[in-house]
């Protein structure tokens, strides 16, 4: 982008002008850059110049390099047509079969019925094949003692099917639970869990031999009030080499505190009576808990500057170095109140710069009801870019990260702006075909059933919709193209992503409201690929903050290891390349969580690495493709099918 700005200006007599308004606004040009790109927007729409005795065609001059969507790298500048991708529904084939419980089907009266719950994939008993577990919830009458739902923890039996272990794994808590996340908290090497509740939340210690004790009072982790927590992210934020923990928090709800349908301002929508929130309703806070070392947390939620944030109804929270600095930072989506982004000031404490980083609202400078992140580099310009899920009425929000701490919104140019009827949840970043390129896979669900038969234009149960990257900053929508099931209707919540069974596929894992779960599996041919599963030794364990960029051929692409994404779920921690047609990775570049950067070189394409921090990778536990077959329906051949912008 440097080098874009730098031609520019001296291809151009306005130099002066651009010097000028760099002067005006801070003294010094990349900041001006940078405060022009978050907010060329809001200048451009409000059709006059904001900066006094600056021409209008220096405005324009440094505007217009960054209102376009990206174009990728010189390889890729032509748009590609969408590789055939063809998606069944595998869940009940495969074993997952229990049926989620939450809150009403047909009338909500509480806005506690209304979010669902998240899905975790994460491999708890190491035998290097993610398991599952899929948070569930309650409802406002109860269920009769012995009967009420529980989440379910499903092992992975290695040969395309899943056991409901649940009973014998201490996990089986009744109650209004929500998403969750994993992370190493002890460095024992085996997955711990957070599960979210309205309540009190649940840590899980993995105890290594397929069983979890729930610790949270001895891990400090209790509230001194019922909280109602959504999303949650593993961190090691202060680089001590320990996990630490965000939670992000909703709504600080009590049956008796809120009004019922019908009887307030936000208790109505298009003229239907329905539940109340979350406008109106008193903002929970978000909370940062500080690994101290010995097994326990401290609550420093105060002290770190997570409580100056403005006021948020949060949902999911996502954890990644989004200004390269070598140091986590984090983002909440939230629910009719601006995004918060959370800048890690390298001291234990953050800033909150959503409004001036160009995340908090939309490219309109409206304010949206965000749900559901997920975070890759699209554009494979060495930045981590988010996509976020919204309300009905309003699109899905792409923002694209020039890096330092300023992102554009890019939803309507990347093509991704034009379905508005959907509420969105559950959102992931997902290479359909091993192109390398991620796509969209988006899951629906409207909040209220009453809207059911109202002629709205919407319903309460809705599709998938999948969107194919093209290369060149713009995505296809495949849904039509992507298999029928794709359109089958639910009320989708969280979405998970995993290769569940070592053959180089990622599958979608949804919870659905008051269904069982779908797992989407792609039958068409992919590409091939590279896995590989981090173990940090000076940093965190489970090497959550790892930067790994793959370089191929002047080509780059970055991803992060993460704990927290989609919606208030957690996807499978390793990391997983699409190589296309290429028979290796050419180099893998890790930046570990403490800062040590190392190289891996031609590393052989359809194989499944451990590489542990500081020694490169473990060649005796290198694997191949599994043999699991997964039979599914024989799809026909067909030509790749034209992009629908």
């Amino acid at each position: 982008m440097a080098r874009i700005v730098e031609r520019k200006i001296t291809a151009t007599a306005s130099e002066t002008d651009l010097h000028k308004l760099t002067s005006v606004l801070c003294h010094n040009e990349p900041q001006a850059l940078a405060y022009i790109s978050a907010h060329e927007g809001r200048m451009r729409r409000s059709r006059r110049f904001l900066f006094p005795g600056i021409s209008a065609s220096a405005f324009a001059l440094v505007t217009g390099v960054f209102v376009q969507a990206p174009s990728a790298s010189t390889e890729h500048r032509s748009t590609v047509k969408p590789s055939v991708v063809h998606f069944e529904d595998i869940a009940k084939q495969v074993g997952l079969t229990a049926l989620n419980a939450y809150g009403g089907d047909k009338h909500k009266e509480f806005i506690i019925e209304s979010a669902g719950n998240g899905a975790i994939v994460f491999d708890y008993d190491n035998d290097g094949w993610p398991d599952i577990f899929l948070p569930n919830g309650s409802r406002v009458e109860g269920f009769p003692k012995g009967q009420e739902p529980t989440g379910h923890l499903y092992h992975n039996n290695q040969n395309g099917t899943f056991t409901d272990v649940t009973a014998k794994s201490g996990l089986a808590r009744a109650g209004w639970s929500q998403g969750g996340c994993v992370g190493d908290y002890d460095n024992d090497g085996y997955l711990d869990l957070l599960v979210t509740y309205w309540g009190q939340n649940s840590l899980y210690h993995n105890n290594g031999d397929g069983t979890f004790t729930d610790v949270t009072e001895k891990a400090g982790l209790t509230t001194a009030k019922p909280e109602w927590s959504t999303g949650c992210s593993f961190l090691d934020y202060d680089r001590d080499g320990s996990a630490d923990l965000f939670v992000a928090r909703y709504v600080d709800f009590r049956y008796d505190s809120v009004p019922r349908p019908g009887e307030g301002q936000w208790c109505k929508w298009k003229g239907i009576n329905v539940m109340c929130g979350p406008r109106g309703l008193k903002m929970s806070v978000n909370a940062l808990y500080h690994n101290n070392g010995d097994g326990t947390f401290a609550d420093v939620s105060e002290d770190s500057g997570i409580k100056k944030a403005p006021g948020c109804y949060g949902f999911t929270s996502l954890s990644s170095d989004f200004d390269d600095d070598g140091w986590p930072d984090i983002y909440v989506a939230c629910d009719t109140t601006a995004n918060l982004l959370y800048h890690n000031n390298h001291d234990g404490t953050f800033t909150e710069i959503g409004k001036t980083a160009g995340v908090a609202f939309n490219e309109e400078g409206s304010m949206q009801a965000g749900m559901g992140l997920s975070a890759d580099d699209f554009a494979h310009d060495g930045h981590q870019d988010i996509v976020k899920t919204n309300f009905s009425d309003d699109t899905p929000t792409l923002f694209l990260n020039r890096g330092k701490n300023v992102f554009d919104d890019v939803t309507r140019s990347a093509g991704i702006g034009r379905i508005t009827r959907w509420l969105g949840w559950g959102v992931q970043f997902v290479d359909f075909d091993n192109s390398g390129w991620p796509g969209l896979l988006i899951s629906n669900g409207h909040v209220y059933p009453e809207v059911d038969g109202k002629g709205l234009g919407t319903s309460y149960r809705q599709p998938k919709v999948a969107y194919y990257n093209l290369r060149d900053g713009t995505f296809a929508n495949i849904t039509a193209q992507a298999g029928a099931t794709l359109s089958e209707l639910h009320s989708g919540r969280g979405m998970a992503l995993g290769d569940l069974f070592n053959n180089g596929r990622e599958e979608e894992l949804v919870n659905n409201m008051n269904e069982t779960p779908s797992l989407y599996y792609n039958t068409a041919p992919v590409g091939n690929f590279i896995s590989l599963q981090l173990i940090g030794v000076k940093s965190n364990r489970a090497a959550l903050g790892a930067q790994v960029t793959l370089e191929q051929v002047g080509d780059k692409h970055q991803k992060e290891i993460r704990s927290g994404d989609g919606f208030i779920s957690q996807s499978d921690l390793r990391v997983h390349f699409g190589l296309g047609k290429a028979a290796k990775a050419a180099k893998v570049v890790i930046r570990w969580p403490n800062g040590l950067i190392e190289t891996l070189s031609d590393l052989p394409a359809n194989r499944f690495y451990i590489v542990r921090e500081g020694s490169g990778v473990d060649p005796k536990q290198t694997r191949g493709i599994s043999p699991v077959q997964i039979k599914v329906p024989v799809i026909a051949r067909r030509k790749p099918v034209e992009p629908h912008r």
